[in-house]
């Protein structure tokens, strides 16, 4: 049996609310919609980390900076067969916006 002392202060979610468009059809014309898990960047405050399948262990991710986001759609978790649980999200993020695609690969010889 663990005894809790004292309480934790809990981390804000790395996704701040965002306030929902009026017509979510028009973001399509200046947007473009990305789903994953939405993960905390271990740098830098001001980007954001989207991991589209968080069971690979080698799979790609994205990185947007937090002000190219207008709108997030929280989804439906993702459940592994261990019962493990991973929150899921759309972002749309504003056309014309930089953002890193980063692959991992294994290094083999040819």
């Amino acid at each position: 049996m663990v005894m809790i002392t004292s309480l934790q202060k809990a981390e804000k979610f790395e996704v701040e609310k965002y306030t929902p468009p009026t017509d979510i059809r028009s973001l399509s014309h200046t947007h473009v919609p990305y789903t994953g898990s939405p993960q905390k960047h271990p740098l830098d405050p001001s980007q954001i980390l989207l991991v589209p399948d968080p069971y690979n262990e080698i799979g790609p991710y994205l990185e947007f900076n937090k002000s190219d986001i207008t709108y997030v759609e929280k989804l439906a978790n993702m459940v592994n067969m261990a019962g493990e649980t991973v929150s899921m999200a759309r972002l749309w993020v504003k056309k014309g916006s930089i953002a890193v695609h980063s692959v991992p690969f294994q290094v083999r010889s040819l």
